[in-house]
């Protein structure tokens, strides 16, 4: 016995659809965003125009590609909001995990360009002028990214995206890099004119630890990884719901920012159809109000005895002529 049903047809209350909801404020938050890191970078790249600075260079080609990656990911949620088709019938919330990829692509390439630059630099050269500049611009980056960072993390914890929420720790640490860029302006003043290109490698390694762990996390969704622990949560919440005697089975899978879920239950074997599809609803109501990422919850109601997915497996047997065959 299996039933369906989002979140919007449980509450008639609810008169928009919280997909739809979530992604036109994940779109407002990336429209900010975006500007914020731009004006950023723009003001940045004043000062290496006039100072010179290779590091100043890499930070402000990695805000630039930041702000660059913002329009993926917008892309993303504006087709986010697509209803489910005959083709597509998940929807289309698996472009902002591609989204996620060419965010990866992305930042790699600022990485690459940036190692390019400070080691150039190392094999010739220049000195670094405006060094009171290049410390403001430096600071500027860093308040920049923290806002962006700020807002970021708390509209995606807002409506339960994990990419934003992410893309916010990563913007922290860009302006963590930033701050680098002071200590690159200080030494240059003391006297030491290789820690311009010296501080633009280390933000370059930076970037490329970034790039691993981002990999990681897309990749991870790509293939349908969940974190454990949500999966804990959701049997958790299931089996405390009333008449539920055991949850057996949870399997979930992210699409873009909202997470799908099958479940199977176990029901005591006397209730008939019509309670095990009130069991059913009541078990996905509880599950849409306890985890607000969760867009979809497909119940699987078993009887006592016969639950689990390996009660439903059909045995090997033989017809119309095949070979022996199992399902």
């Amino acid at each position: 016995m299996k039933n369906e049903h989002s979140h919007d047809k449980r509450h008639s209350h609810v008169s928009v659809d919280p997909v739809v909801l979530t992604t036109q404020r994940g779109m407002w938050a990336i429209k900010w965003s975006l500007l914020g890191l731009l004006a950023t970078a723009i003001l940045q790249g004043g000062v290496v125009f006039l100072s010179g600075s290779v590091a100043l260079l890499a930070d402000t080609i990695h805000n630039l590609g930041d702000a660059g990656t913002a329009v993926p990911l917008w892309i993303a949620f504006a087709l986010a909001r697509a209803k489910p088709s005959r083709r597509f019938t998940y929807g289309l919330g698996r472009v902002e995990d591609l989204a996620g990829v060419a965010i990866v692509l992305t930042i790699l390439f600022s990485a690459v360009f940036a190692g390019y630059e400070s080691i150039m630099r190392f094999l010739n050269p220049q000195p670094v002028g405006y060094l009171w500049a290049v410390a403001v611009a430096s600071i500027i980056g860093f308040l920049g990214n923290e806002a962006v960072a700020r807002f970021r993390i708390g509209v995606g914890k807002e409506i339960g995206s994990a990419a934003l929420v992410a893309d916010g720790y990563h913007a922290r640490i860009d302006g963590l890099t930033s701050l680098a860029v002071l200590f690159s302006a200080g030494g240059v003043w003391l006297g030491y004119p290789l820690a311009d290109p010296i501080i633009g490698l280390l933000i370059t390694v930076a970037l490329l630890r970034i790039v691993w762990e981002s990999a990681g996390a897309v990749f991870t969704r790509l293939l349908d990884g969940v974190d454990p622990e949500v999966t804990d949560e959701i049997k958790h919440a299931a089996s405390h719901v009333e008449r539920v005697k055991e949850v057996t089975q949870v399997r979930t899978r992210w699409l873009g920012h909202r997470l799908h879920a099958e479940v199977n239950i176990t029901v005591d074997p006397q209730v008939t159809v019509a309670e095990g599809h009130n069991i059913a609803m009541e078990t996905q109501h509880q599950l849409l109000h306890h985890l607000r990422y969760l867009s979809k919850a497909t119940m699987h109601v078993d009887p006592v005895g016969v639950s689990g997915e390996e009660y439903h497996r059909i045995e090997n047997h033989a017809h119309d002529g095949m070979p022996p065959h199992s399902h």
